[in-house]
Formats: C-alpha cells, structure tokens, sequence
C-alpha cells in the first residue's frame, strides 16, 4: 500500500471516529473500488454495512470479508473481528445455524469477549438453553461486568426460559453499567408497563430510540416505536 493510500486510510478512519458515517463509507468504498486490501478500513466499512441490516449489505460484507482472511498478516484480534462480522452476515441473510457453528469454531481457538458477547446471544437467537446458559455463565466468568454478556443472560431467562424474575436481575445489572443499552432499556420497559409505571417506560424506550441499532439488538427500532405507540 502506497502512501497516499494510506493518507485515504487514515482520513476515512478519521471521519468514522468523529461520527461522519456517510463521509466514511464513501471514502470506504473508493478504496475498496481501488483494490485497496487494508483490514485497518476493511473491517469498520463492513460494520458499517453491517448496521444497514439488509440482505444486499449482508452479502458485500461477505464478499469482503472473504478477501480481508486472504490478506497476510492478520493479527488475531483481526481474525476474530473477521469471524464475528461474517456470523453477524450470515444471521443477517437467516443462516442462524451456519453463524453458530462459525463462532464456536473461532470461540474454540480463540475465546474472547467479542465471541462471548456475539455467540452468546446467538444462542439466545436460537432458542438454545442448553448450550446457552452454561456459555453465557462461563461469559461472565470471563467478565463480569460485560453489559453486553449481562443483557444476553437477561435475554435468555427472559426470552427462553420464561422466568422474568430471574431476568431482571441480569437486565438491571447491565443498565448500571451502560445505561443507554438499547436491548436492556426496552426489556426494563416492559417491566415497567406490567407495574403500571407508563412514564418510566416511555423514558427508557425514547432513550432506546436515541442509541445505534445493530442486527444483533433484539429490539429493532420498529419494536420500540410500536410499544411507544402503545403506550
């Protein structure tokens, strides 16, 4: 990679952390167009794409991704972000079983927080409690205070075990340490609307509104507008 390439890397990396996505995705896509073959850009833009939530963004970040693995000397860090946003990809397009069985695969090699977080509400996707709860227990094993592991074991009583009790101990934990979650805000609202407390509901679910949406939230912005509306 020239130089200048690398000026174009670093500008479109700027303009991503400074919250100029749109900037950032244009000058993603000049470079890969140029045949640019940088993970340092490459897998942000796929992010990017990946917060789209449709298929046609799914299947380009596949599409990169494919060629990101064949770079040489990727670091591990990079093999794993390339492993999750693949699964990300493939439970985008209604490949749940194929996301699953990649991530255990690099959680295998490789166990991380980034595979914890990602598998473990994978498995809360599935519906899978047997394979779920020991591995998000084992999650917070590794991390205890993850909010992204705590609102996953929320989920899973919550959602597949059917013991709401249970859950708000989990979903309540993740709210003192992220308070803007959007998945923890909105099943922190519900609970809020079964004890009759509307205006505390409506306060976490116009917050939920405020956060950036990732196919992996449970509660996609639609869902949250539709019980705004209901309350």
């Amino acid at each position: 990679m020239g130089l200048m390439d690398t000026i174009k890397v670093r500008k479109a990396l700027a303009m991503h952390q400074k919250g100029d996505l749109q900037g950032a995705k244009a000058a993603y896509e000049a470079l890969y167009a140029a045949q640019v073959m940088d993970p340092s850009y490459l897998l942000p833009y796929t992010i990017l794409l990946l917060r789209e939530d449709n298929p046609e963004s799914a299947e380009k970040v596949k599409a990169i991704l494919r060629k990101v693995e064949k770079v040489p000397g990727l670091n591990q860090q990079q093999r794993t972000e390339v492993h999750v946003n693949y699964a990300c990809a493939q439970f985008i397009l209604g490949h749940l079983p194929e996301a699953i069985q990649l991530l255990e695969a690099s959680h295998q090699r490789t166990p991380c927080g980034l595979t914890y977080q990602t598998l473990g509400y994978l498995y809360v996707e599935a519906g899978d409690a047997e394979k779920g709860l020991p591995f998000n227990e084992a999650a917070l094993e590794y991390d205890d205070e993850d909010a992204i592991v705590l609102d996953n074991m929320g989920q899973l009583y919550y959602r597949v075990l059917n013991d709401k009790e249970k859950a708000l101990e989990y979903f309540t934990r993740a709210h003192a340490l992220k308070e803007d979650q959007i998945d923890t805000l909105y099943f922190l609202s519900r609970y809020d609307v079964e004890n009759g407390d509307t205006a505390a509901a409506k306060e976490k679910l116009e917050h939920a509104l405020e956060g950036r949406f990732s196919p992996l939230n449970y509660a996609k912005k639609a869902r949250i507008q539709e019980a705004l509306a209901a309350l």
